[in-house]
């Protein structure tokens, strides 16, 4: 099972092998791909750090802990009709997107975050309605 926090579910939807070091695009990839191979992989909702805040560097301000990401966590959480400890496959977070969330929920609910203006995570909700699922990271 993976343990992921609320803005991460939009973060591995955008994501194509950038990142914040080595290591964390080496999890960050791990994951991603664990995933795409295996939708039907559990997922566990959690407030806070997660196992790929596990990989984040240690340069100054712990980004993991910034109130803004607990806000933009509690925001896709609510978007998504999601909770802390809720427990359900990639599938279905994938389903919940086609359910829930447009490309445009972006610009609002990640307004603060600085990978919004790549525009690769408008570009991944748009492939989970489509029936894509993830991206191939290359």
């Amino acid at each position: 099972m993976i343990k992921l926090r609320g803005h991460h579910l939009f973060c591995l939807l955008g994501y194509r092998g950038m990142g914040y070091s080595k290591e964390y695009v080496e999890n960050m990839t791990r994951l991603h791909q664990m995933l795409r191979d295996n939708p039907k992989t559990w997922i566990k909702i959690v407030e806070g750090p997660d196992q790929l805040c596990e990989k984040y560097p240690n340069s100054g301000e712990y980004h993991c802990q910034n109130a803004n990401i607990y806000d933009r966590d509690a925001a896709i959480l609510e978007k998504m009709e999601l909770t802390i400890g809720h427990i359900l496959t990639w599938e279905e977070i994938e389903s919940r997107i086609k359910t829930h969330v447009s490309p445009s929920d972006i610009q609002h609910v990640c307004e603060t975050c600085t990978w919004r203006s790549y525009g690769v995570c408008e570009e991944g909700i748009q492939d989970i309605h489509h029936g894509k699922g993830l991206r191939e990271v290359k």
